[in-house]
This record gives C-alpha cells, sequence and structure tokens, in this order.
C-alpha cells in the first residue's frame, strides 16, 4: 500500500495531479492532522488531546491591535499572560507605544462563527457539536423567550396600554394595606374595532402560588373605537416583606380580522426597608477582580523580623519543603481533571498505606499550598503608599479587620516602588504591627523611606512555618499501621472495661448520670499501652469535650507517670480544654502559645500557665520544667514545639486530639508523628457529621485533603459504632443543648434518630409559648422572602439587603426594641448568633446591627462550629431567579453543603430562625426536607411554599430538582412563547392551513 502524501500531511492538500502516494484520508482541521482510517480519526477526537485543543479554539475573542492577531478562547489570566510575552513587548516597543493596554473585542474570527445565545466563537468544525450541547440549547430558548417577552411588552394594532406598573420598594405597613395604580387601555387607530377580551396573570396558573397583585377591569367586551380608552386598575396587597413579580395579559381581538393578539405588562412590587436599603446598597457595581498572575521574584532584600521569631530555642531546623519546580508546572494547568490524572499517575503512592503514607500527603500539602499562594495573591496591591513613624513603614491593608487577607506578626510582606528599574527585585517587610486597617514593617536598611509622592506595589506572602512544620511530622519515622492503619488485627484485647467493673470517682459528677460518656471515659483510663486509637464520636452538644477532660483527669489520676498533649485545631477550641483543667495546678499544666500571639489576646485566668520571654512574647520555661509538666495544651500546629525544644520520642503516655474533625490529617499528624512511640495511646474526639477542615484547593479536596483523619478512621471497619463500642469508638448520646423540635430534623438526617434531648428546661422551651412563632410550641421560623442577591466591587462575594434587613428586625423583636411585637422574654446581645454563608453578608448584617445590637455576634458556619446561642438566625442569601441560563447547583452555592447546614441548624438552644428564599434553597433535597419539616409543624411563615410539602423527598434526586425547577421554567417560556406566535400572527381559530405561510425561523 503507498505511503500517505508526506505533501498533504505537511500542507493539509496536495495539488499534484501525478502524485502517486495516498490521499485516502480523513482529516481534523481544529488540530491539522490526518489519519489514514476511519477507526483512527473516531479514536482521535474522542481523546483528551482533540477536546482540548476544539475548547482551546472556542470560546471569547479578543483582538491585540499591538500584534494585530485575534485570539479565542481567552480569559483574563490569557489576557495577562499575553500581554507579559516577548513577542508583544517587541512589538509594543517597535510602535513605540506602552504594552498595557486594554483588548478589544473581536468582531470576524477566521474559521469561526460567532453565537450569539451564548456569546461565544466556535470553531466552524465544532459548530454543530456546540449546537447540540445541553447549555446552548437552554440558552437559545432563553433568547426566543427574552425575544417574544420583548415584542409582546410593545403596543400594537393601535392599542397602547398606559401606566406604570412597578410599585417599587413599599413599606411593609403601605403594603398590608394595598396599593392601586391605575391603567388605561387606549385605541388611536381610526377606523380600527378592537374587543377587550380578558386580563389575568400568569400566575393563575399556578395552583399554590397566591399573586399579591388582583387586577379589576369594569368594561370588557365591546369595541374599542378610535380614541376609546378603558380604564382598569393593578392593586399590591403583601403582608410580609418581600419582593413579588407576576406578569399581566391583555387579550384582545381584532373584530375587522378576527385576529387575536396579547399585550403584557410586567408588575414588580418590592416590600422592604428603604433606610436599610440605603445603608445597604452596592457601593459600585460588581467587576470581577482581574488576577494578574505574579512575575517571578528573581530578588528579595531580606527584611527584619521581630524578636518573637527567635523566642523559642529549638534544637533543630524545620526542612524548606518547596513546592517542586515540576509539580508547581502541573498545576498550572487548566483542566483539573487532567491534573488530578496526571498527579495520580506521576507522584501519588500506588497503595495509600504506611510505607507512602509521609509522600501522599505531603504532595497533598504542596497542591493545598500552590492554591493558597495562588489565592493570597488576589489581595495583592498594585498602586499604594507607605507611611513611616520611627522605625516602622506602614501600611494600610483593606479588609484586614476581616482578616482578608490574614496578616499576624512575624508574616512578611514584599514590597517594591512602582518606578524600579528592576521589576525582579523586592524588599522584605517583616510584620511587627497588627492593628485594626494597618500593619507595621520593617524593611532592610538600604530601602529608601518612604514619601508622600512614593508610590508602591505591595505582596503577600504565605505563611509557610504551619506547612513546614507539617512537612517535618510527615518525613518522621513513624508510621505504626496501628495508628495509620488499624483493623482488628492490632487490638490488644476485645474484650473491655464495663462501667460496673471500673469502679472509679469521677470528678465532674454529671457524667456519672451519662452512660455514653462514662463508658469512654473508662475504656481511655483503662485502655492498654500501644492500643489503636480511640474515638469519641460527639454529634453537637452532647459534651464530647466534657468527655474528654474527664478521660484526661482520670488517665493522670490513674497513673503517676502519665503525661499527656492535649491539641486542637484552634487557639479558642484548646482555651476551652485549658480552662477545664486548670485545677490541676500551675506546676502540672501548661498552655503554650506561639510567639505571634499577643498578651491580650490571652483570657487573663491562663496566663499564669503560660511563659513568656523579658520581652512579653510566649515561649516555653526550661527544658527540665517542660519535661515536669504533666498535661501540655496547644494547637495542632504549635505542637511540634514540643519535640523542636528537645523533649524525646515516647515521653507523653497519651495524645488527645480535641475538634478532630476540623484538622487536616497532616495537621492533627504533628503531634503524633512526633512524639509518639509503640507505647503512646491516641485518643481523637469529634464528629465527622460535621465541619471538616477548610481546603481552598479543588485538586487537593478531590485526592482526599478534605478528609480528616478521624473520619478516615471511622470508615474503617473497626471503628463500626456497634460492633466497636467500648472498645475503640463510643457514640454519645445525649444532647444537652436544643429543644427536641430543633433537634428532630438533623438527628433524623446524621445521627440514626439516636440524640436524646436533655437540655435545661428553662433555656430550650424559652420561646414556646412567645407570640414571635408562627404556631406556639414549635421553636422554629422559616420566614421565606424572596429577595435579590447582589455583589459590588469587585468581590466575588454575595450578599441580600431584604434577608438582612428581616434578620434586623428579628434581632429588634428578641431585644425588646420593636413595639408592635413583645415576646415577653429578655435575652442579652450575647444570647443571640447569626449565621450567613457568605462574607459580604456578614458585613452587611453587622453594619445594620452595629446601632442597635452590636454584641450579636455574626459570622460563617466556620465560626459558629462548638459554639451555641438561646436564638440562633440563619440567612441563606442566595434567592437568583436565572433558572435556565446557569447551573442551578451554583446557584445554590454552598449553602447546599450537608455539613455546614448540620452545624448551622444545631447552634440554637432555644429558637431556630431560618430567612431564605424557598424556591432556591428547595433545589437541594436536603433543604427542601427541612423546609418541609418546618411548614408541615407551621413554623412557616411569609410567601407559601411552591410544592407540595406533603410530598416525600427523594434523597436520591442529587440535582433532580434543580433539573425539575429548569425544565418547569423552560416548560413555561416555551409555552409563552407558543402563545405569543399563535396570537400575534396566525388568524381565528379553524384556519387549518394557517401555518402554510409561516416563516421558519433561522437557527444561529
Amino acid at each position: 500500500m503507498p505511503a500517505i502524501c508526506p505533501t498533504l500531511l505537511s500542507t493539509g492538500s496536495c495539488n499534484d495531479e501525478a502524485c502517486s502516494h495516498r490521499h485516502d484520508v480523513i482529516r481534523c482541521e481544529p488540530c491539522s492532522w490526518v489519519f489514514a482510517t476511519r477507526n483512527a480519526y473516531n479514536s482521535h477526537i474522542a481523546g483528551k488531546k482533540h477536546q482540548r485543543t476544539v475548547q482551546g479554539k472556542t470560546g471569547q475573542a479578543l483582538y491585540c491591535p499591538i500584534c494585530d492577531r485575534t485570539m479565542v478562547g481567552m480569559s483574563s489570566n490569557n489576557w495577562s499572560a499575553h500581554k507579559r510575552s516577548f513577542h508583544h513587548a517587541q512589538a509594543a516597543a517597535a510602535k513605540g507605544i506602552s504594552p498595557n493596554i486594554t483588548p478589544e473585542a473581536a468582531q470576524e474570527v477566521p474559521n469561526h462563527s460567532h453565537c450569539t445565545s451564548c456569546d461565544i466563537h466556535v470553531l466552524n468544525y465544532d459548530w454543530v457539536a456546540h449546537c447540540a450541547t445541553a447549555k446552548h440549547r437552554r440558552r437559545e430558548q432563553y433568547a426566543v423567550f427574552q425575544a417574544a417577552l420583548d415584542e409582546a411588552e410593545k403596543d400594537r394594532h393601535g392599542i397602547s396600554i398606559s401606566g406604570s406598573f412597578d410599585f417599587g420598594l413599599i413599606a411593609l405597613a403601605t403594603a398590608q394595606s394595598g396599593l392601586v395604580v391605575e391603567g388605561t387601555v387606549s385605541n388611536a387607530t381610526p377606523g380600527s374595532k378592537v374587543s377587550l377580551i380578558s386580563m389575568s396573570l400568569a400566575s393563575d396558573k399556578n395552583t399554590r402560588a397566591r399573586s399579591p397583585f388582583t387586577v379589576v377591569c369594569k368594561r370588557y367586551g365591546p369595541v374599542l373605537y378610535n380614541s376609546a380608552n378603558t380604564a382598569f386598575s393593578v392593586t399590591f396587597c403583601q403582608q410580609f416583606a418581600s419582593r413579588a413579580e407576576d406578569r399581566l395579559e391583555i387579550l384582545l381581538e381584532d373584530t375587522q380580522l378576527k385576529k387575536s393578539f396579547i399585550i403584557i405588562r410586567v408588575l414588580r412590587g418590592h416590600v422592604g426597608n428603604q433606610a436599610d436599603h440605603d445603608v445597604l446598597k452596592p457601593t459600585a457595581p460588581y467587576v470581577p477582580r482581574q488576577r494578574v498572575a505574579r512575575a517571578p521574584e528573581t530578588s528579595v532584600v531580606e527584611g527584619i523580623f521581630p524578636k518573637s521569631r527567635k523566642a523559642i530555642p529549638y534544637v533543630g531546623l524545620l526542612p524548606e519543603a518547596t513546592i517542586p519546580a515540576n509539580l508547581a508546572s502541573i498545576l498550572l494547568g487548566k483542566n483539573v481533571k487532567d491534573v488530578i490524572e496526571t498527579i495520580h499517575k506521576l507522584y501519588l503512592p500506588v497503595v495509600f498505606d504506611s510505607n507512602g503514607y509521609g509522600r501522599h500527603f505531603k504532595l497533598l500539602l504542596w497542591v493545598e499550598e500552590h492554591r493558597m499562594e495562588n489565592d493570597l495573591s488576589t489581595y495583592d496591591i498594585s498602586d499604594t503608599e507607605l507611611s513611616r513613624y520611627e522605625s516602622y513603614h506602614y501600611l494600610d491593608v483593606p479588609g484586614l479587620a476581616e482578616k482578608r487577607p490574614s496578616v499576624l506578626v512575624g508574616d512578611r510582606i514584599l514590597v517594591q516602588r512602582k518606578d524600579t528599574p528592576d521589576p525582579g527585585r523586592w524588599f522584605e517587610g517583616g510584620v511587627h504591627v497588627v492593628r485594626q486597617q494597618e500593619v507595621g514593617l520593617r524593611f532592610h536598611g538600604s530601602f529608601k523611606n518612604a514619601s508622600s509622592t512614593d508610590r508602591y506595589s505591595v505582596r503577600f506572602k504565605l505563611n509557610r512555618y504551619p506547612l513546614r512544620r507539617q512537612h517535618l511530622a510527615l518525613d518522621s519515622a513513624f508510621s505504626e499501621d496501628r495508628v495509620l492503619f488499624p483493623d482488628a488485627g492490632h487490638h490488644l484485647s476485645m474484650a473491655y472495661p464495663t462501667i460496673a467493673s471500673a469502679n472509679i470517682k469521677v470528678f465532674n459528677p454529671l457524667i456519672a448520670a451519662n452512660a455514653p460518656q462514662l463508658q469512654a471515659v473508662v475504656s481511655i483510663t483503662k485502655r492498654p499501652v500501644g492500643s489503636v486509637p480511640f474515638i469519641i464520636f460527639g454529634p453537637p452538644g452532647t459534651g464530647k469535650t466534657v468527655t474528654m477532660v474527664e478521660a484526661i483527669l482520670q488517665v493522670l489520676a490513674a497513673n503517676p507517670n502519665a503525661r499527656i498533649i492535649a491539641c486542637a485545631p484552634s487557639n479558642s477550641a484548646a482555651d476551652l480544654i485549658a480552662t477545664r483543667l486548670m485545677s490541676l495546678g500551675t506546676d502540672a499544666l501548661f498552655r503554650f502559645y506561639a510567639p505571634s500571639r499577643h498578651k491580650e489576646q490571652v483570657d487573663l485566668k491562663l496566663r499564669d500557665f503560660t511563659h513568656t520571654t523579658a520581652d512579653g512574647h510566649f515561649s516555653v520555661p526550661p527544658l527540665a520544667r517542660m519535661k515536669r509538666f504533666r498535661a501540655i495544651v496547644t494547637t495542632c500546629v504549635s505542637a511540634s514545639v514540643i519535640s523542636g525544644i528537645g523533649i524525646p520520642r515516647g515521653h507523653y503516655s497519651h495524645i488527645f486530639v480535641d475538634e478532630a474533625g476540623q484538622a487536616t490529617e497532616p495537621e492533627a499528624m504533628i503531634a503524633i508523628q512526633t512524639m509518639a512511640d509503640t507505647r503512646t495511646n491516641i485518643i481523637l474526639s469529634g464528629d465527622p457529621k460535621q465541619l471538616g477542615p477548610i481546603i481552598r484547593s479543588n485538586i487537593a479536596r478531590n485526592l482526599g485533603l478534605e478528609i480528616s483523619y478521624i473520619e478516615r478512621l471511622m470508615q474503617r471497619d473497626l471503628y463500626d459504632e456497634q460492633e466497636g463500642y467500648g472498645q475503640c469508638v463510643v457514640k454519645l448520646t445525649k444532647n444537652f443543648r436544643s429543644h427536641n423540635a430543633i433537634l428532630k430534623f438533623p438527628n433524623e438526617q446524621f445521627y440514626k434518630g439516636e440524640l436524646q434531648p436533655h437540655g435545661d428546661r428553662q433555656v430550650v422551651d424559652l420561646y414556646l409559648n412567645s407570640s414571635l412563632l408562627p404556631k406556639r410550641g414549635f421553636p422554629i421560623i422559616f420566614h421565606s422572602l424572596a429577595g435579590k442577591d447582589d455583589r459590588e466591587a469587585s468581590s466575588p462575594s454575595f450578599f441580600n439587603i431584604d434577608e438582612a434587613s428581616q434578620v434586623k428586625k428579628y434581632v429588634e423583636i428578641l431585644r425588646g426594641m420593636d413595639r408592635q411585637v413583645r415576646t415577653g422574654i429578655h435575652i442579652t446581645d450575647g444570647d443571640i448568633g447569626v449565621i450567613a454563608p457568605y462574607h459580604a453578608q456578614c458585613v452587611k448584617i453587622r453594619k445594620l446591627l452595629k446601632p442597635i445590637a452590636e454584641g450579636v455576634k455574626v459570622g460563617s458556619v466556620e465560626e459558629f462550629q462548638g459554639q451555641e446561642r438561646k436564638v440562633i438566625i440563619i440567612s441563606t442569601v442566595r434567592s437568583s431567579r436565572e433558572f435556565v441560563t446557569y447551573d442551578l447547583r451554583h446557584t445554590l452555592g454552598f449553602v447546599a453543603n450537608p455539613r455546614r447546614f448540620n452545624v448551622a441548624i444545631t447552634r440554637a438552644q432555644s429558637l431556630l430562625i431560618v430567612v431564605g428564599d424557598p424556591n432556591v434553597l428547595g433545589l437541594d433535597p436536603l433543604w427542601r426536607a427541612f423546609l418541609n419539616y418546618a411548614c408541615t409543624n407551621g413554623g412557616w411563615t411569609g410567601p407559601d411554599i411552591p410544592w407540595d410539602p406533603s410530598e416525600p423527598v427523594s434523597e436520591s434526586e442529587g440535582n433532580g430538582y434543580a433539573e425539575q425547577t429548569r425544565g418547569e421554567a423552560l416548560f413555561d417560556m416555551n409555552e409563552f412563547t407558543r402563545r405569543m406566535e399563535e396570537l400575534t400572527v396566525s388568524g381565528a381559530e379553524g384556519e387549518d392551513d394557517a401555518n402554510v405561510d409561516r416563516p421558519w425561523r433561522e437557527a444561529e
């Protein structure tokens, strides 16, 4: 068989008629490849390389006037990379202009067609495939619907509809009384005869939705001659704050032509607080922040750091553990799936066991670090000034008070003068002072003193010390399977000590009456050395920290040689442990804080259990005294100080990790990997059903970094809650926090209905008879509210003014400031907590509450884990109505995270209030089930539930409710479009040939 024509291979065509080579090949236009067989071609177009090529040649098209080049598939990052390219800079220099230009939108792109529905340029080769995608079809349907809607709003056939039907923002009292606007139907065409047939609302077709709009027209039927008018009125009456929208459809008939047609008007009403909207309205239109890739730092002049960096007498050095260059290169890839596959193939151990354990998690840490550094770059400042006072240069940092970015004493910030001739040279500033809005930096002596006219670029750099401590632990030789991968073979004894046989005297008398708590304490205290890890599984409000503290005290009382490390992921959780162990005295208990922590951040009663240097920085006492402490309490990351100062492995008999579900496995392993030996017992306390560790990288999450150590162990057969009870796990079941109505739903959803309400009746029953409740005796309120989610300036975080205003209203009622609603119950600001899933919403709510109840804590779900309040108010924020053009699951965002949901609704003791849009929340099966629970028990207020709450929720629906909603929206749109076409174009009923001459709509 002759070979394929080389000219065809290289150029794509061959015009030599005498050529004897093969030309019967199949060519892939996007890739410029040819294939000898159909099978080879089919394999190619199904492959990733072809798909990436096609995707790279489809998308937004930008034109660079400097390079005279059109580029397809461009994003802000692509454009930034193009601007930094050598060829672009060379072309700009040749033309004597700046390379920093704004791209132009490309009008025509060779070999591409513009899809107007999706607003992208599509490779001609891929046009048919693009038009077949679900996203394109949805957008095309939406475009057709919008065109039909726009057309139907126009006056036609000489008939005009006058009147303003947007009621605007209305006070609640006015809306409750009702507001009326007048409208007129007029005929301005001489000789025409048009009859007004009917006026109806689009919502009339929905049996569950009760529209707040009503239409009254006293005169139907008679012909509207020239200059004739018919008056009608639209009334808006609503009993609650919310937005409302409907469509008024006016059906008319030209009696001479026997043609019916519709003119529509959109009705809108918004009940809310004008003052709150004025205070919270967006400061500027939302413009996505342009993430500019950082150019490499070729040289960094070292800064001067605070003495706190040397407050700890470490005996060894931390490894640098920098990200391998080839891994960093792979992580720059755009396709997450491809990056994950490459990492699996090239880096991760084939088998996840003790041999490759350290390598596995070191890799995941590097992946997460790469993303953290990338995210931190979004806070970089491109044009600012520095002020000088004494030895410090002060820098204003927007968002510092909200920890966006988070900056601690000892961190490093890079600064560069804007007019520097060397763009790769930066000065490192050591952070010495952190205030509300500014940080104080110290630079090398060669840094020129700042003047008021100097402008600077600023880069925030990741504090790598926590990561380096985790790498140090993962590099250790500790690799015991009984700790890392425990199974039945590692059990020293299958029998476990019973409560009756233990005969111990408890320190906390409440534990004596709680069988699961007491069993956990007994099992831990009587545990043989070198046992598998023991888990205290503590659902919300069951007292897992109380159990852990009792176990620590019992271990120390039973064994005079026992030494304990107790750690937790956060300082607040570690402080709670230390506070409850203060009875040990200052000779036995030591609370270690990182030197970067300020004294004022530490509870006065714990300061006697700490050690500071002469300069006032937190540190450790001499090694001999450190060894004498029977219990050391610290955070998981700071636990590295124990081995770092020279205390030998095995010195501590027990390592306790509280709130272990919130720590990454490498974090939890710092104390274990550096200090445990074959005899050390490990005790974990937490709840894998609540929030896990915060992981920023999707890739790291996908590779398993979000799964905590305690969660991974509980997935093993050994830790079955029934079979392993008392041997290696105890599940606490008595809830001391919430009223049963609040506890019931999460109990059944997450804990098999095993939790038993044992809260203080004086607390949990506080609001049972309150007039605030829609139904007395059921202390849950779901406040249905159709608001609007907004963004502003460059912040991608959402906020909802309507919900923020409603939250403020509830706080005013709860604090007795509302004269119309009196609860008769006296609580303080500290008894109320407000949870919102978006940072911007937290900021807006704090702003509204500051003048009236500044002491109310407002924060994210993460900030409330482990906490409780008598009253919890949740603002869910999302209220998007883009049901067709956008992904509905994305509309919900992380509101639909089951763990976040679990934590949020289990913080309340006496009263739970949820403010949200059921149309959006109902897309998620878990939220839908909760809304059904609230509604069927009488806890609903506001607009009615938009579905039948008695219908069972299918847990297997997944994205089904989202697709169902999208389908209903599409049906409504298509049905409306069809009616508009029929009534606007077709003749009277009975004309069978009406479609013969109807033009076909041309496909884009």
